[in-house]
């Protein structure tokens, strides 16, 4: 089980065109494109009435009106608003590969894109004329879009004869994701704060951080293969075990209102991902920006487990805490500039162009882990951290704006080689 892999590099991946070919508009060529779109089209606009917020908190200018607590509407709209949007599109596109299945066609998204869309746009105005019934009725549209992808992958996932550790354990933790937005609809019907302090730890912990973990175990030490030689790619199942195991653990102690017990499995998991780290060669995946792309952002998940351990610890010993900077750690950390490299490397990859990172393309991931640097310390520091909450909330909109410029048009258009998908 915990053999290393032995891969052989390639010098790049081609895709095989899509079984039948595409169907529908371009949009909908390969079922990664419209996905992509909505979640970098949501990482736009759910950050601009937080940004405003932030600015309001400075005494820039009034504050936006908020139906619900606003930290509560930032999480919902990260955990199930923005990167869910990413994982389908990657899942939907590379989990038929991982089982030796033909490609999904792209128009089989699209119904649940659909309703996905529609949903988060009714609950947005729900939120705007603080309507209960648009919020509960975009939720609902919202889920059953979500289910309608589970039971797309869900033959794949399960596939008979066929590993099954990643592609199960991502279907189950979108499954528990499902859940998380059940519990979120009972905080709309019902106003019950531990509805949404459920719905909270599920999309951090059951949701996000499985699905991130699952499919950087995945693929990184296999894109490492393909870039770099003589690269003896280690993925042991063991490793994503005990990963899943302390995310697991803590997610059922957030739950509960807990969290802080959870900092031995904190700790485990840190020291899980700093070993896998060291194994899949941080330091040489620098000789290939793409790939180093990939490293620096999973290098986020051993801090944001490691400032959990500590942050446990200080709260159960009583001697204080972090705030929110594990969570921050592991949100924008490892989610987001995990999702930045990864659907940048798809998109490239599945629309016809060189696998290579350009300059504005790096700029803006280490543009990224500098804006996780100034939402984490914006916990650790002492004094007053709204300067640091502003900066970092601008700097979200910095990179993601030039980011959502540069790769929005590639889904509207057909692959620069010409082949279908």
């Amino acid at each position: 089980m915990d053999k290393p892999l032995r891969l052989q590099p390639r010098p790049s991946e081609p895709a095989p065109p899509p079984a039948g070919g595409p169907t529908g508009p371009i949009l909908f060529a390969a079922p990664h494109r419209a996905m992509f779109l909505a979640g970098m089209l949501q990482a736009v606009l759910v950050f601009l009435p937080w940004t405003w917020e932030m600015l309001a908190r400075s005494g820039l200018l009034a504050g936006p009106a908020w139906p619900w607590p606003p930290g509560w509407v930032h999480g919902l709209w990260a955990s199930y608003g923005v990167f869910p949007f990413f994982v389908f599109g990657f899942l939907l596109t590379a989990m038929p590969r991982w089982q030796g299945l033909p490609d999904t066609p792209g128009a089989a998204a699209r119904p649940a894109w659909l309703l996905l869309c529609a949903g988060w746009l009714l609950f947005d105005g729900g939120l705007l004329v603080n309507s209960p019934g648009l919020r509960v009725g975009g939720l609902t549209l919202v889920l059953t879009g979500w289910v309608l992808a589970l039971g797309r992958l869900y033959p794949v996932a399960f596939k008979p004869g066929t590993a099954r550790l990643h592609p199960a354990s991502a279907w189950l933790a979108l499954a528990a994701g499902a859940a998380g937005l059940l519990a979120w609809m009972g905080y709309a019907l019902s106003g019950e704060a531990a509805f949404a302090r459920t719905g909270i730890a599920i999309g951090l912990w059951w949701l996000l951080t499985p699905l991130f973990m699952v499919v950087s175990h995945r693929m990184i030490p296999f894109f490492s293969a393909s870039a770099l030689p003589r690269y003896e790619a280690i993925r042991p199942d063991s490793a994503l075990m005990a990963l899943l195991a302390a995310s697991f653990i803590h997610g059922a102690c957030a739950a509960a209102d807990h969290a802080a017990w959870a900092w031995p499995a904190d700790l485990a998991g840190a020291a899980t991902a700093f070993w896998l780290s060291a194994r899949w060669q941080l330091r040489r995946s620098f000789a290939v920006p793409l790939l180093a792309m990939l490293h620096l952002g999973f290098l986020w998940l051993g801090v944001a487990w490691l400032l959990g351990g500590v942050n446990g610890l200080l709260q159960v010993s009583g001697l204080g805490t972090l705030g929110l900077a594990p969570q921050h750690a592991l949100t924008v950390g490892f989610f987001a500039s995990m999702s930045l490299a990864m659907v940048s490397r798809v998109s490239l990859g599945h629309s016809g162009r060189p696998l290579v990172a350009d300059t504005l393309t790096w700029r803006l991931a280490l543009g990224l882990h500098a804006v996780a640097g100034l939402r984490v310390l914006a916990d650790l520091l002492p004094g007053n951290p709204q300067l640091l909450l502003t900066l970092s909330s601008l700097g979200w909109l910095a990179v993601v704006v030039p980011w959502a410029a540069r790769l929005v048009p590639v889904y509207l258009q057909a692959r620069a080689d010409g082949r279908p998908g």
